[in-house]
């Protein structure tokens, strides 16, 4: 068999694409409840053996990959991004947002694991690794060189602080919202902070994209 090919996308593949959907789903299931899920946990919750299991998800970083996909991403933005910072802003922001809102049973327990004290090792808290930041860095790059390097650290921050999971928990726990509802005060709220930097730091830089 060539190993290049997945093991699922050779022969009788419906039957290996629920087998492997099932894994997937018993991991996300596993991290819904605290657990940074093993290979072999999820297959004794998928009752799959476990030698199957390895079959698909060689490790444990390959299964975590197939429940959260964007763990790898470098980057939110394609290859034809805008160069406007609003415009680069706005396309990440709803990329996270969407993310927090499809993994929010696994990022709350992650949260909630990340409080206790004393907290757990970083490898038991995966999606808790800063990655939003990186992102955030990459959509405003063009403000390099306009905005002070400070000044733009901080502005990321306060972004990060506006659409990750704790500000959803507290949207819709605390203050009663909708998911769509608090999504849309966490995109709009991370525009507004952008442009307010923008406007006292950069005021001459070049023109920007209107708010859509």
């Amino acid at each position: 068999m060539d190993k290049s090919i997945p093991y699922e996308l050779t022969g009788r593949t419906r039957q290996k694409s629920r087998t492997r959907n099932a894994l997937v789903a018993a991991a996300r299931q596993l991290l819904a409840e605290g657990v940074t899920p093993t290979v072999e946990q999820a297959a004794d919750r998928a009752e799959v053996s476990r030698t199957t299991a390895y079959r698909y998800f060689p490790n444990q970083r390959a299964l975590l990959l197939a429940t959260y996909p964007q763990l790898e991403a470098s980057s939110q933005l394609g290859a034809a991004a805008p160069s406007d910072p609003l415009a680069r802003l706005d396309l990440v922001v709803e990329a996270i947002t969407d993310q927090v809102v499809e993994h929010e049973p696994a990022l709350r327990a992650q949260l909630r694991l990340s409080l206790e004290s004393p907290p757990p090792g970083p490898e038991a808290l995966p999606f808790r690794r800063g990655r939003a930041i990186a992102w955030l860095e990459d959509a405003l790059a063009p403000l390099q060189g306009r905005v002070p390097e400070a000044e733009l650290r901080r502005l990321v921050l306060a972004i990060r602080a506006t659409i990750g999971i704790e500000a959803l928990v507290w949207l819709t726990d605390v203050a009663g919202l909708s998911r769509p509802e608090a999504v849309e005060i966490m995109r709009s709220s991370a525009r507004t902070l952008a442009r307010a930097v923008i406007a006292e730091t950069a005021p001459d830089g070049p023109p920007m994209d209107p708010p859509s």
